[in-house]
């Protein structure tokens, strides 16, 4: 079967580490065009290196190139604001989009917890690193006790947030914070971001807290554990940081969550679980401290496949 061929705008971090996992990793996609605006980027010099056609004329650049009529999926890595106008070209020219920025116009996807429901849509959004890497562990949670407050922080090295990751902050709290809701099942959500400077750079760190109703702490622990195993499938460097954590809330002492006081309930009494990750990247762009960018590109990947098999497998046999 002949791969569905590809196109990355954004020739950033984010663009050039999916760029090197396209060529090296799959059997299903091919690398096309890669895009940017900066004609002296690393990443556009890369991919040329690497036999890919290139164009630093952005989003106006590749629909004028004869190799875009062949394209069958474009990734945006560029951010929540250029990817609005970006996908409003692509879907005038029939092109499937997976955003990679947190502009959230596509449904979000998470691959583990619905990576089969939104193959048909013409625009899927990853959400963010850090909802790539903590959204899971919500939705284990509440796939066995309800979830009623979500909590990660995301503390990330400062050496491997590059300018559209810096731009886009806000983006990714708000962003984070919905898909929490909308993909892991919590009634609230609340999402945190660090850039660390320390030197040399730590690894990815991310950190869960849940309030949840009382339940099997064992079945909790097995949930997690095999949602953690179902993430290590395309992304192996993830892995918890220590044994999961629970403590009991009881009604002498309750929590006060100000977050959740839209939902009438402002003292939480229940089960609070903590669990505590770390991301170790597969070091294809970035060194392996920047665990954030390999499991948004891994997922970005793995969707792509997915979408390329539905719906290009006969036009490709």
């Amino acid at each position: 079967m002949a791969k569905t061929k590809v196109a990355i705008i954004g020739s950033g971090n984010i663009g050039t580490d999916l760029m090197i996992k396209i060529m090296r990793l799959s059997k299903v996609l091919e690398m096309g065009v890669m895009v940017g605006i900066d004609p002296t980027s690393d990443g556009l010099a890369r991919a040329a290196r690497m036999g890919a056609a290139t164009t630093h004329e952005g989003i106006e650049g590749l629909i004028k190139m004869p190799e875009f009529a062949d394209i069958g999926i474009v990734f945006d890595a560029t951010s929540a604001g250029a990817h609005q106008r970006n996908n409003e070209i692509l879907q005038a020219h029939g092109k499937r989009v997976i955003d990679l920025t947190p502009a959230a116009i596509g449904p979000y996807t998470i691959p583990p917890v619905n990576g089969d429901a939104n193959l048909d849509a013409l625009n899927v959004n990853m959400v963010t690193c850090g909802g790539q890497a903590t959204i899971p562990i919500v939705a284990a949670i509440n796939r066995v006790a309800k979830v009623h407050y979500g909590e990660i922080v995301a503390s990330i090295a400062s050496k491997s947030a590059g300018p559209g990751t810096r731009a886009n902050i806000d983006e990714f709290t708000e962003t984070t914070s919905q898909a929490i809701v909308d993909v892991g099942g919590a009634t609230r959500g609340k999402a945190i971001i660090v850039l660390n400077p320390a030197e040399p750079p730590l690894i990815m760190r991310d950190t869960v807290f849940c309030l949840c109703e009382d339940a099997d702490r064992e079945a909790i622990r097995a949930s997690i554990e095999a949602m953690v195993a179902e993430v290590q499938s395309y992304v192996p460097g993830y892995r918890l940081k220590q044994a999961v954590q629970f403590e009991h809330i009881g009604s002498n002492r309750p929590l006060r969550i100000p977050e959740m006081a839209s939902t009438g309930r402002t003292e939480f009494t229940g089960l609070k679980v903590s669990v505590f990750l770390e991301v170790e990247g597969a070091a294809h762009y970035l060194p392996a401290y920047a665990g954030n960018l390999d499991i948004m590109t891994s997922a970005a990947l793995k969707t792509a496949e997915k979408i390329a098999l539905r719906h290009f497998a006969g036009e490709n046999a």
